[in-house]
């Protein structure tokens, strides 16, 4: 197993250099090569994480926790890596667009690297470094195409999320002034060392590292209130940037909050933690519900969608119960895989439309007969519609929060997701049940240089001046942006019927890690 954790760390880290001097062709191939293969690796780990630990070199643990993240970034990372394929076009000529494709495949790889090099890391130290590589990146990613729009939200992005990874470094190191007086000065912060001596650890120093972890992670899980960069920055991206960006790096981010959490708990008892939860929680939830209704953009829509979902998990974490836990991490995988479904749907939508207004976009059903489809039912597992894995996690969350006797907020989370599905039904409705708009009232279609491996059709254009808009044909711009959506699908229906034994048995240690009662 130490083999398969130092090629996870050692492949997508070579795909992004040959990315960089590989001829255009070959770097399209080997980026979903190398995701396929990462997504192979981490399944081969998970059978060893699910009954115990696996250290290597100090620098590097995996966990049945840390296994459940890997999971879901190493599975967005095969899936959006397929679908880029097809959103890049043909091969690109050497020059501006070359070169800005070679940027596009190289990122999108080292993204996937660090979101895969977060959850192997044994301390808090190297985890806060990891997650900082992954805002530099994903930064580069989102301003890649030198628009102003996307420069403004690339802009915002560091800015907050700068302003979130410093509270973060302030509560890591709180964290270590708290473990230094138990452990002595030399100790690493690692979370076994951590736990291990949480009974004598001070309380106030774990109470202000817990909080202070919190605001600053939670700035880059999208909770409110220091969200505001993550709708800015989902719909400027490049549409499998924003797949990852929501699916992938806001639970990495959370995955960093539980980190923290099991030390707290420990510490603390579980009170004090799971109150902070709770609070960020049910304002995140609560504000993203409102916000779904009434947005014009489709990026947008489902980045309010994702803000959403970071407060379910945060909630479930502050039942406590195990069924809420394991619905947790169930839901940390479900919604991996129906947001970035989703994204890559609206991709599609805006390849084809030209514009990502909802209002401007109609007969989504008719002109995309696999895409229409797919993103509807994207938005049914987003929505907890049955049989998909997200039903089935907000499920465990709710009868987790029953069983331990929060009722009124068990009641809550049913209503605010309630509302947040209306909220998503009603701008899916528009754009894939009405009738499409007459010639005359549709907008040109995006013209993308082929081979651009950038977000030229997420970017709307206007008719020329008297030009009458041509009409739009029926069928899908790619297949290759429609084989990982059904994918995606498959694994939804999967964790929602009947998820694998190595799976749950992954799910049932993890629950104890979370719990303190892993042995």
């Amino acid at each position: 197993m130490h083999a398969v954790m130092l090629l996870l760390l050692a492949l997508p880290l070579a795909t992004a250099l040959a990315c960089l001097r590989a001829p255009l062709r070959a770097a399209k191939m080997l980026t979903p090569a190398c995701g396929i293969a990462c997504f192979g690796l981490v399944i081969a780990l998970t059978p060893t994480a699910a009954h115990g630990d696996l250290e290597y070199l100090r620098a590097l643990r995996v966990d049945a926790v840390s296994a459940v993240f890997l999971l879901a970034t190493s599975f967005l990372y095969a899936t959006v890596a397929i679908y880029s394929v097809g959103y890049a076009g043909g091969a690109a000529h050497e020059g501006r667009e070359g070169r800005r494709a070679r940027q596009f495949w190289a990122g999108l790889n080292l993204f996937a690297w660090a979101m895969l090099v977060a959850p192997m890391m044994s301390n808090l130290a190297l985890l806060w470094v990891a997650i900082e590589v992954t805002t530099v990146i994903s930064a580069l990613l989102v301003a890649i195409e030198d628009t102003d729009g996307a420069a403004e939200a690339a802009w915002k992005y560091v800015l907050l999320a700068s302003a979130g990874l410093g509270l973060a470094l302030l509560a890591t190191i709180f964290a270590y002034y708290a473990g230094a007086h138990v452990l002595g000065q030399s100790y690493d912060l690692g979370f076994t060392q951590l736990l291990a001596a949480a009974r004598r650890l001070p309380h106030a120093a774990v109470q202000l590292a817990f909080v202070l972890a919190v605001v600053g992670y939670g700035t880059k899980m999208g909770l409110v209130p220091l969200h505001t960069w993550l709708p800015d920055a989902h719909s400027e991206a490049p549409t499998p940037v924003s797949a990852l960006l929501s699916g992938s790096l806001l639970a990495v981010s959370f995955y960093a909050i539980l980190r923290f959490y099991q030390v707290a708990a420990a510490t603390l008892g579980p009170a004090f933690p799971r109150g902070v939860l709770l609070a960020f929680g049910i304002a995140s939830l609560l504000l993203a519900a409102l916000y779904l209704f009434g947005q014009r953009d489709i990026k947008r829509l489902l980045a309010y969608s994702s803000v959403e979902h970071m407060g379910i998990l945060a909630i479930g974490v502050s039942f406590g119960a195990p069924a809420a836990l394991a619905g947790v991490l169930l839901h940390v995988l479900g919604h991996a895989a129906a947001k970035a479904n989703a994204f890559m749907g609206a991709g599609v939508f805006v390849r084809k439309f030209g514009t990502k207004r909802i209002d401007s976009i109609r007969g989504g059903l008719d002109l995309l007969p696999s895409s229409g489809p797919l993103f509807l039912l994207a938005i049914f597992a987003l929505g907890a519609m049955p049989p998909f894995g997200v039903f089935r996690s907000e499920f465990e969350i709710v009868a987790g929060g029953l069983s331990s006797g929060s009722y009124a907020t068990a009641a809550f989370l049913i209503i605010a997701v309630t509302v947040a599905f209306f909220g998503l039904a009603a701008s899916t409705t528009r754009m894939l049940m009405l009738p499409a708009a007459r010639p005359s009232d549709r907008p040109v279609r995006q013209l993308v240089t082929a081979g651009s491996a950038t977000a030229a059709a997420d970017r709307p254009s206007a008719p020329a001046s008297g030009a009458a808009a041509p009409t739009l044909a029926r069928g899908e711009p790619s297949a290759w942006m429609v084989v990982p959506v059904a994918l995606g699908v498959l694994a939804l229906l999967v964790l929602g019927l009947h998820p694998p034994a190595e799976l749950t048995d992954l799910f049932l240690r993890a629950v104890e890690i979370l719990s303190g009662r892993a042995s």
